[in-house]
């Protein structure tokens, strides 16, 4: 009977160990809130305040390593204060795409995920709809749009997934009285994988 039982659990163990060998496709929808914050040289400072997304993504792995693109609809809204207490509501929305490599700890639908990578906005204005946006995306077109870089962590169970982030500006965003300016940003979302 110890044999039996010792042989089950070596096998079970063996094909949780194999599982993150093989390849795997994963596709689902995600929601949820950011906290925007804009940063300037010297001129202005800005407070934290809410905006939200909700997208697409998908992840693309093998041995314990994934690739998770995404693309999703993203509004950031902040208030910015000059050294003379002035201050100035900015609301903007962007297509934000994040194209992060990640690793997960766990087994059998139940899991710690780390990732970072980069993202490309596209902000949506005038010059800029969302249908120019997405075809810029996906005609690789990234000249003139804004570069920041995400760290994160998620936890999986099941077809549920929370995710957590942490998003830091690369490039000045804005023009005219903004060209200084850099966005970071916290996310919290929810995640669910369609297959």
């Amino acid at each position: 009977m110890k044999k039996i039982i010792l042989s089950a659990l070596f096998l079970s163990l063996n094909f949780a160990a194999f599982s993150q060998v093989l390849p795997s496709f994963q596709f689902g929808v995600k929601a949820g809130a950011n906290l925007s914050k804009l940063s300037t040289e010297n001129t202005f400072s800005s407070d934290n305040r809410a905006g939200y997304y909700a997208g697409l993504w998908t992840r693309i792995g093998a041995a314990g390593i994934h690739l998770q693109p995404e693309l999703y609809l993203s509004g950031k809204n902040t208030t910015l204060k000059n050294d003379s207490g002035f201050e100035n509501d900015v609301k903007f929305t962007s297509l934000d795409v994040p194209v992060l490599i990640g690793t997960k700890i766990g087994a059998a639908g139940v899991g710690l995920r780390l990732n970072t990578g980069p993202v490309i906005s596209f902000i949506l204005s005038d010059d800029q709809s969302f249908s120019d946006a997405a075809g810029n995306v996906f005609q690789g077109d990234f000249k003139g749009q804004n570069f920041a870089w995400q760290f994160g962590a998620g936890f999986d169970i099941g077809k549920i997934g929370l995710d957590l982030r942490y998003e830091t500006g690369l490039s000045k965003i804005g023009k005219d009285s903004y060209d200084d300016t850099k966005l970071s940003l916290f996310t919290f979302g929810l995640a669910y994988r369609l297959f």
